[in-house]
């Protein structure tokens, strides 16, 4: 493993831990980041440890006692206590289990109630998963000051309103649960972009399902937690399918169903009949069903795009969102044809999607089936220079040239 993926990999549990402990985000990320540069010098020298998570969180825990003696010398004041105790955090982290107490604590602290509600996913995914600004800022789709301008006041806010760094009660749950739902989507959502797991958010996959695992366990009764972790599972199930044996990225429409993950269509499955029982749709449940109507593919052979555009719709009228009604469009497209689907698209708030690269591969899919491939040209240039995963880029240069050879 690389030190690169080392760092990502222990990230989450450090910060976590770090937080809890000295209960400053800024001074948790701040000497997690100092532990990594001081880790690429000593592991040079001495190769790296047995147990990266639990050096690093030692490292940082010791930048983390420096930083605060400094500022407290900064302030005129005596620092003559003992370092910190040792802490049960510092204990867990030697142990090789997944410990999602300290990250489920810190996702429900980020989605604090006093926070802006548009700002508490995004500095979840700052610190607890250590996305970058940049990446916030396109999966959000503002600038990127202005998703940095977010997260700097949801800081501030924690700081100044003495919010608490412990797990609230579960009576308090139910006012932060769809923020911790729509971290967990979005997470998900920027692991899922790239087919090859190569990108800093690749190992948020494996983490999301886990943790909305764990949720549906906790609050059994709660339709969209179960709705999330069956769209989880649904669509993780096709990840060995999402990429061709050199690289390039597979279609859905493409995709050889029978290297689906079974097991996790049927805990899917299961966890949707489960939320459908408690009789209270919502979007978490109709994405789900959107994906589950994909896997009937395996039975029957097709697609039921009826269905899936009648979901689409019931979606776009519970949480109508510019990225929900692009997926609508090409639904449409597979069921009136494409010059429907490009009308649809034609009516999208477009302005707000131009760094969005889906809206441009799909205008060019549709475009191509239309027979206007020139313009399919132009789309595919506009989707690859907004600088795709390794595996997309490449299954969309070979669809551009194979436009640019097309015969006018």
């Amino acid at each position: 493993m690389t030190a690169e993926a080392a760092f990502r990999e222990a990230r989450a549990r450090v910060v976590a831990a770090l937080t809890a402990r000295f209960r400053d985000l800024d001074l948790a990320e701040e000497a997690f980041a100092d532990a990594c540069l001081a880790t690429v010098t000593a592991w040079r020298k001495q190769g790296p440890p047995l147990d990266t998570t639990a050096w690093l969180y030692r490292a940082a825990h010791r930048r983390a006692v420096d930083a605060l003696r400094r500022r407290r010398v900064r302030a005129n004041a005596a620092f003559d206590e003992r370092p910190p105790p040792p802490t049960p955090e510092d204990s867990v982290l030697n142990i090789d289990e997944p410990i999602p107490d300290e990250r489920l604590r810190l996702i429900f602290i980020c989605c604090h109630p006093a926070i802006a509600a548009e700002a508490r996913a995004a500095l979840t995914l700052k610190v607890v998963c250590g996305l970058s600004t940049e990446r916030l800022a396109r999966a959000f789709l503002v600038a990127e000051p202005a998703m940095l301008q977010r997260i700097t006041r949801a800081k501030r806010k924690i700081r100044d309103a003495g919010v608490p760094f412990e797990t609230p009660r579960r009576e308090m749950w139910a006012e932060r649960l769809e923020a911790v739902l729509a971290t967990l989507e979005i997470a998900y959502g920027q692991a899922y972009e790239d087919a090859a797991g190569l990108s800093d958010a690749a190992g948020l996959a494996g983490e999301v399902l886990r943790l909305s695992g764990v949720l549906a366990q906790l609050l059994p009764a709660e339709p969209e937690v179960l709705g999330l972790a069956a769209l989880v599972r649904l669509a993780e199930a096709r990840r060995p399918a999402r990429l061709a044996s050199d690289g390039a990225m597979v279609p859905l429409s493409e995709q050889d169903t029978a290297l689906w993950d079974s097991t996790l269509i049927r805990e899917g499955a299961d966890l949707l009949d489960r939320a459908g029982r408690l009789k209270q749709a919502g979007p978490y449940q109709l994405m789900a069903a959107i994906h589950a109507g994909h896997t009937t593919r395996i039975e029957s052979g097709s697609t039921p795009w009826r269905d899936i555009l009648g979901l689409y719709d019931a979606l776009l009228h519970v949480r109508p969102s510019p990225v929900v009604a692009v997926n609508r469009a090409v639904a449409l497209a597979e069921v009136a044809g494409p010059i429907a689907g490009l009308e649809a698209l034609d009516a999208v708030a477009v302005s707000r999607l131009e760094g969005w690269r889906p809206i441009h591969a799909a205008r060019a899919a549709l475009l191509e089936r239309a027979g206007r491939s020139a313009e399919a040209a132009v789309a595919l240039q506009a989707a690859l220079a907004l600088d795709p995963p390794p595996g997309e880029r490449l299954f969309l240069t070979r669809k551009l040239r194979a436009l640019e050879q097309t015969p006018c």
